[in-house]
């Protein structure tokens, strides 16, 4: 064989080995952990300091951390995404009495602890990246460990049918940290009667 074609062959087998490595490596724990752990210090940060904080300036000045579960990976899972026949605009229920507009997208099912689960996935009316989706939900832990008009997560499609749903990510609204601000409740569909022991905790006031 020539050196030339030798050449070739083996560029075109890292190129190969490039691509099959983009396609399946996947983040390890440690670095799954370090990433969840800095989202929640520049979540912590943005209370703290940043001037949009929900936070009084006087809660500020008391204000020493955020409460969190231990994370675990577990409860990141990867979902289903079933389509919502007829979709159609949902006025969620604020905090405050009013209504906020989303469009009632599909539904993410998945297994999470061998229970199998659904949420329902809304968009923003005005949102301009249609892969990004709204989760509003309260679970068996509402009211007690957690907030109890329910936590959010931000979740991104991830494939033609399926959607990222990260609980270790799941923060609560601002009206958790100041009752002056009005907050979508969760839809009915999204009451889940079982516990989510993952995410943000209650804010201890």
């Amino acid at each position: 064989m020539k050196p030339k074609n030798i050449f070739l062959i083996a560029v075109a087998l890292v190129v190969l080995a490039a691509v099959i490595y983009t396609l399946t490596a996947t983040e390890s724990p440690e670095d799954y952990i370090e990433r969840i752990e800095d989202e929640r210090e520049r979540q912590f940060k943005f209370i703290r300091f940043n001037i949009d904080s929900p936070l009084s300036e006087e809660q500020k000045r008391s204000f020493k951390a955020l409460s969190f579960y231990p994370i675990d990976p577990e409860y990141k899972v990867t979902a289903r995404m079933v389509p919502v026949s007829n979709k159609k605009v949902r006025e969620l229920p604020m905090t405050d009495g009013t209504t906020e507009r989303y469009i009632e997208h599909s539904y993410a099912e998945f297994t999470l602890k061998g229970m199998p689960l659904r949420l329902l996935l809304l968009q923003d009316i005005n949102e301009a990246d249609k892969r990004n989706f709204f989760v509003a939900f309260a679970d068996d832990t509402s009211a007690r460990e957690t907030y109890g008009g329910g936590r959010y997560i931000n979740a991104r499609q991830t494939g033609k049918n399926s959607i990222t749903i990260d609980f270790n990510l799941a923060y609560n609204p601002y009206c958790a940290y100041n009752p002056d601000y009005a907050c979508p409740l969760p839809p009915k569909e999204n009451l889940l009667k079982v516990p989510i022991p993952a995410g943000e905790k209650n804010y201890d006031k």
